[in-house]
């Protein structure tokens, strides 16, 4: 008997990450037969995720930085280019079948990861949090005007709801999340647009022409990169792993940067014109962003917007399922799904009764400053000094074998971390805490650049060398000769 034994691998492996079905696969490899996607789905997925509320939101919080508008354009302009990063740390993914922080174990170690993927799931969550948050208050904007007291019970109803629908798409996976996200682009988009001719008319850019300080428009740049393309690029690898070893890398990084930085600025910029004539429109923006249009656009606005929210949440809360099964929990994917919701559940209730949206933003991003630009220097740098590939067996190893090292920790890819962060935190600026070298340059923020560049120098001076040398058994071991060991 005759069988066709590819296609029915390849019918097996979609059925494991089919739409609208549990996707069964966590951290473990995806084969070449089982890569589905391409580089052109990016676009629509990543897209879906961004023309959403939350990034509006942002350019209004920039707006209460202190900085006049034509400063705010150049800021949003020159901060979401950072999406190149993105693209760039979406690369990997096609070449290991796997995602990110099982990737990075080639950069930190096994055991070393594990420290990395910690604070790669406190920051999914928090961003989960943030969205959460966001659409609970939504909920109360409604019922306040249907007359509903939004009390305490109304308040608990809604977190718990919320974080019970939220649960859905992470649930069903990375097909359905990206079918879904490409299907709600149009809404979206359509009600950006009314929005737009809603509001932008209305703009006071002659009341925010003042012009803040330099040391502003750096606190400012730090904000919009972290918020932009440096705040996603954990997260890359986890929707690009489905795509053929073989696509062209600059057509992956293409459509991601054409899906992400495009909207986000159109979005952060309308979200700044808001703000200039509606007073605090950060501080609480579900509350407050209403008052920029009339009020038969209330309900469609929210309901819209929720459903966005559900959207962009669905990628942080799909991603810190896989960084909880990297960190080394022994759970499916589905069930760290559960332990992500209950958590960012919990920590919703916080932000709604204890602390103001504006607030818990602001510092929640600088906490994420601390780690992830380091981060993000230390795998790019390890992956240009491996010759862009990996032996994706070795990967999935927690054991000895090629990535071990000492003990399982890398070590000058943990003394580099901690060097950056060191050096991000020194340079920090906020309105809580001061580091030195922002001190002395009266207040700037050179946070995300002196992370990133120490971290970056750190690790290749530490392991420049010894990575070099592991990029030649690699190429042993992937058995790459002649030709094909220049590609």
């Amino acid at each position: 008997m005759i069988t066709d034994e590819p296609t029915r691998e390849r019918g097996e492996a979609r059925a494991a990450d089919a739409a609208f079905h549990i996707e069964r696969r966590g951290i473990d490899h995806v084969g070449e037969s089982e890569r589905w996607a391409t580089p052109a789905g990016l676009f629509a997925m990543w897209a879906g995720a961004i023309v959403n509320f939350e990034i509006l939101v942002y350019g209004a919080v920039l707006m209460s930085f202190g900085v006049d508008f034509a400063q705010a354009v150049v800021l949003i302009v020159v901060g979401n280019l950072t999406y190149v990063l993105l693209g760039a740390t979406s690369l990997q993914g096609p070449d290991a079948g796997t995602s990110t922080f099982t990737i990075n174990r080639a950069a930190y170690g096994p055991n070393g990861n594990r420290m990395m993927a910690l604070f790669n799931w406190l920051t999914q969550v928090g961003f989960e949090t943030e969205g959460i948050a966001l659409i609970v208050l939504a909920g109360i904007a409604l019922a306040s005007k249907a007359g509903i007291d939004a009390g305490a019970p109304l308040k608990v109803a809604l977190i718990l709801l919320a974080a019970a629908t939220q649960l859905v798409l992470p649930l069903l996976g990375h097909a359905t999340i990206q079918k879904t996200l490409r299907v709600l682009t149009i809404p979206f988009v359509a009600l950006f647009v009314v929005l737009a001719a809603l509001t932008i008319h209305k703009a006071r850019v002659d009341a925010y022409a003042h012009g803040a300080s330099w040391q502003t428009v750096m606190a400012g740049l730090a904000f919009v990169i972290i918020v932009s393309g440096l705040g996603w690029t954990m997260n890359g690898n986890d929707y690009s792993r489905y795509i053929a070893r073989d696509a062209s890398r600059p057509a992956i990084v293409g459509w991601v940067v054409a899906g992400t930085a495009v909207p986000s600025i159109l979005l952060m910029l309308l979200g700044a014109t808001v703000a200039t004539y509606v007073p605090n429109v950060g501080g609480n923006p579900v509350a407050n962003f209403p008052r920029a249009f009339p009020g038969w656009f209330l309900v469609p606005f929210l309901a819209v917007s929720v459903l966005q929210l559900f959207a962009i949440n669905s990628l942080d809360l799909y991603s810190s399922g896989l960084t909880l099964q990297a960190l080394g929990l022994r759970v499916a994917r589905w069930q760290a799904v559960l332990v992500d919701t209950v958590v960012a559940c919990g920590l919703t209730a916080y932000a709604i009764f204890d602390s103001s949206f504006n607030t818990l933003l602001t510092e929640f991003v600088d906490c994420v400053i601390a780690w992830i630009g380091p981060w993000t220097a230390i795998f790019l740098v390890d992956w240009w000094l491996r010759r862009f590939r990996y032996v994706p067996s070795e990967l999935q190893r927690t054991g000895r074998g090629l990535y071990w090292r000492t003990g399982g920790v890398h070590v000058p890819a943990v003394v580099a971390q901690v060097l950056g962060s060191v050096a991000a935190v020194m340079a920090l600026a906020t309105p809580f805490y001061l580091g030195p070298v922002s001190s002395a340059t009266g207040g700037a923020d050179f946070s995300v650049f002196a992370g990133m560049g120490v971290a970056a120098i750190a690790y290749y001076v530490l392991a420049a060398r010894a990575v070099r040398r592991e990029a030649d058994v690699q190429e042993e071991i992937l058995g790459l000769t002649g030709p094909a060991r220049d590609r």
